[in-house]
């Protein structure tokens, strides 16, 4: 647990968050000294102490204050729009002020805490921090707030009011009115609410003892309005924007409540909410033997290390959790690599596993079922060995925050291949700016000409060329975890409403550690066809109802089961040649293309083997009898 980072209660919140009258305006709000915000005085010094001590805690100390060295000669951040966000810049300016102040606080050297100050300060001058996308002014907020409260008896006189006025001009105050458009972020049940309360809050508490007005009215709409960025991770941890976005959201949600612990000595009672201490294994699953992610939903396959995991591994005393997150900062390149890229890095420092948190496997199952507005399923073969077997998929609906029309799709790894993949996310910008309202999820949106995104690039049925149903929730029916009965059965009949009748998606582990999808169609009119495919990398040879796929010296071999006399094509991965979709180089697509046979029900059944030849015999059978 946390215990050392906690503060203990001051005052009572209700005093906290309560306004000043006009007769009361030399009061000040009674919070702990600064340091304040996820760390105190103490736990600075025990953290440099645990340096000391600390080989592989140390090594990756060193990462981060190599990184701030380097960055000392580079020029403060500018206020440079890309498109309609200035994102990018609120984000390096974080990565720099964390890693600076941090570096000051754990060497002493004066020319970090000078920089950040500079860095702060070019910030508090820009004429805003972009408002209409409050993301940006929640990721500037957190930067300045950080480093207010990191460096604060270092700062300057001026370059503290400096800093406090920017944090209460451009932060708190343009978040203040809920009814504001650019603050519907105040009520969405997705990341935005997690980012730009996360952001203020921190502000508040950074400055809250010399702007107490501004500040409570702030923690009041904050503690009122968190339980809704809280809610998707109900019932179980089943994240339903996809992994990276687990990343980003919970990293803000975790910041809030270390920093409310910490000054407040209260959690708001965000820790017990439904599924949120869940949702670190849920991330977990969605890590493939290989180490990239399940990259469904706007997420990307590469991973990397999420500091929020450690957070997690003292938070709920798994310190399997940070499994992979441990395995990655071991290697020296990786260190240097995250220490560059992620914006959180120092955190990881912070919150590193006590010494008695001894890398170990994770509590969690190797098949698991999450359920939620994304429902997962993940069968994998073992958590220590990266050539294992891993099969993920999914069901949810394409409206769903971040969504995609993915419905029915599938991820498989084996032999440290990942031979079913998902192409992800196209870059916002790219089809900003040529006008595509990317956001926008009805059914005729500009959102599903995106190849990436819809239906057509993603291993699922399609049925007649056409997209899947926005508003169809596909569900999962049953999961069997059994030794000799592994085995998830997917209703994906409202995917395609008006398309078919009632449409069922199976997939079997095998012993091989192969296994079976099976589609069962019904409700299918004369001259309908169904299309089976999926996305992979390798290179694949077609031998009739056979594909041999080759990668890394490794064989897979993709067979039809049903219907009899079926064959396989394959075809790049291309979109439209329409001006704003992105190509997608070395991926193919292996597909399947069946009309109706006049039965009620069209069956389509695959087998996937490791190897270079045919397992054997299979007993078809209906999913009714799986």
């Amino acid at each position: 647990m946390m215990t050392r980072l906690v503060f203990r209660p001051v005052l009572a919140l209700g005093l906290l968050c309560a306004a000043l009258s006009a007769g009361a305006a030399e009061s000040r709000l009674e919070l702990p000294p600064h340091p304040r915000l996820l760390a105190n005085a103490a736990d600075w010094t025990r953290h440099k102490a645990r340096l000391v001590t600390e080989p592989d805690l140390a090594a990756y100390h060193d990462a981060l204050i190599a990184e701030s060295r380097r960055l000392l000669a580079e020029p403060p951040v500018q206020r440079v729009m890309t498109g309609r966000r200035l994102l990018d810049v609120s984000r390096e300016l974080l990565r720099r002020v964390l890693l600076w102040s941090y570096a000051w606080r754990t060497t002493g050297d004066a020319a970090f805490a000078r920089r950040a100050e500079q860095e702060m300060l070019a910030a508090a001058a820009f004429t805003d921090w972009n408002p209409p996308h409050f993301l940006d002014v929640g990721e500037a907020a957190t930067a300045l707030a950080l480093g207010y409260d990191w460096l604060h008896e270092v700062l300057t006189p001026e370059a503290r009011a400096t800093i406090r006025t920017a944090l209460v001009e451009k932060g708190l105050r343009p978040g203040l009115d809920p009814e504001a458009s650019h603050n519907r972020w105040h009520r969405v049940e997705n990341n935005w609410n997690q980012v730009c309360f996360g952001g203020l809050v921190l502000s508040a508490l950074a400055v809250g003892d010399e702007v107490p007005e501004e500040a409570g009215r702030l923690l009041e709409l904050a503690r009122a309005g968190i339980g809704h960025g809280l809610k998707p991770y109900a019932p179980d941890g089943a994240y339903p924007e996809g992994p990276s976005y687990w990343g980003y959201g919970t990293t803000y949600q975790v910041l809030l409540i270390a920093a409310v612990e910490s000054a407040l000595g209260t959690d708001w009672g965000m820790r017990s909410a439904p599924g949120f201490l869940a949702s670190a294994g849920a991330y977990l699953q969605t890590t493939g033997a290989t180490g990239r992610s399940w990259n469904f939903a706007d997420a990307t396959e590469r991973s990397s290390v999420e500091p929020a995991v450690f957070w997690f591994n003292r938070a709920t005393g798994d310190p399997g959790l940070a499994l992979f997150e441990r395995r990655r900062l071991a290697v020296p390149e990786e260190r240097t690599a995250v220490a560059r890229r992620h914006r959180f890095a120092t955190l990881a420092a912070l919150w590193w596993p006590e010494p008695g948190f001894a890398a170990a496997e994770p509590k969690l199952p190797l098949d698991w079922h999450g359920r939620g507005l994304n429902p997962l399923v993940v069968f994998r073969e073992s958590w220590s060995n990266p050539r294992g077997a891993y099969l993920a998929v999914k069901g949810g609906a394409a409206e769903i925050n971040h969504g995609h029309m993915d419905a029915g799709t599938f991820v498989y790894e084996v032999d440290g291949v990942r031979w079913a993949v998902d192409l992800g996310l196209q870059s916002y910008e790219s089809l900003e700016s040529k006008g595509i309202r990317l956001f926008a999820r009805g059914q005729d949106s500009d959102r599903w000409t995106v190849y990436r995104l819809n239906n057509f690039s993603h291993n699922t049925l399609t049925i007649d060329g056409q997209h899947h149903r926005v508003d169809g929730h596909a569900t999962v029916e049953r999961v069997s975890t059994e030794a000799h009965r592994r085995l998830a059965v997917l209703d994906l009949s409202p995917v395609f409403a008006g398309q078919a009748g009632e449409v069922r998606r199976g997939f079997r582990l095998q012993p091989d550690r192969g296994f079976v999808v099976q589609d069962e169609i019904g409700g299918l009119k004369a001259g309908q066809g169904v299309r089976w495919q999926m996305a992979t990398r390798a290179k694949v040879a077609l031998q009739g109802d056979t594909a041999v796929l080759t990668e890394q010296g490794q064989t897979l071999t993709v067979r039809i089961l049903a219907p009899a006399g079926a064959s396989f094509t394959v075809a790049p991965a291309a979109p439209p040649d329409d001006g704003f979709n992105a190509p997608n180089p070395g991926v193919s697509l292996l597909r399947l293309d069946v009309t109706p046979s006049g039965e009620s029900v069209t069956t389509v059944t695959v087998r996937v083997v490791p190897g270079g030849s045919d397992a054997g015999p299979y007993d078809l059978q209906p999913l009714s009898s799986w």
